[in-house]
């Protein structure tokens, strides 16, 4: 039985369907919504995976329902690239094999883009301890880290030059 309707920016796009109370935000995104970037891991809020932005602010979407986000903006790792072109982000984890099995990839990124959105440069230990909420069963997080703090560099530089 479908007895809620919820409205949501999702990306950039006015979207609404309805869903049982006890959907959970991450369900509605992806089965109702259509928008499968982010997944679903362990469903407690330890993994990371499901990392989303609600109205500028990161949460893990397997902990709040769908009801809760009703007239919010969801930005989801869809919403990283620009006009269907990768983000440096992006195209910065691809470089340095940041991903393996691509599982947690949707998550980090989220997460990386909100560390360098409050932290243009930060430190190698700054980007461990700002990804340390998300979980990687592949990669070492080596290209991870790697990746996230070749942008900070990028950007700072790029800003710099903007500047000049």
């Amino acid at each position: 039985m479908k007895d809620h309707s919820v409205k949501v920016k999702l990306n950039g796009v006015e979207r609404e369907a309805r869903c049982e109370a006890r959907t959970t935000l991450i369900d509605f995104i992806r089965h109702d919504l259509g928008a499968t970037g982010t997944h679903s891991g362990c469903e407690h809020g330890v993994c990371g995976a499901c990392t989303i932005k609600v109205d500028g602010n990161v949460v893990r979407s397997c902990l709040m329902f769908a009801y809760q986000a009703n007239g919010t903006e969801i930005e989801t790792v869809e919403g990283i690239a620009t006009a269907g072109q990768l983000s440096d982000l992006q195209l910065a984890f691809k470089k340095h094999h940041a991903l393996q099995c691509g599982f947690c990839t949707p998550g980090f990124l989220m997460a990386a883009n909100e560390l360098l959105q409050n932290n243009p440069s930060p430190s190698e230990l700054e980007v461990r301890e700002g990804l340390s909420g998300n979980l990687c069963r592949c990669t070492g997080y080596v290209g991870i880290v790697e990746a996230v703090l070749e942008v900070a560099q990028l950007r700072v530089m790029a800003k710099g030059a903007n500047h000049a």
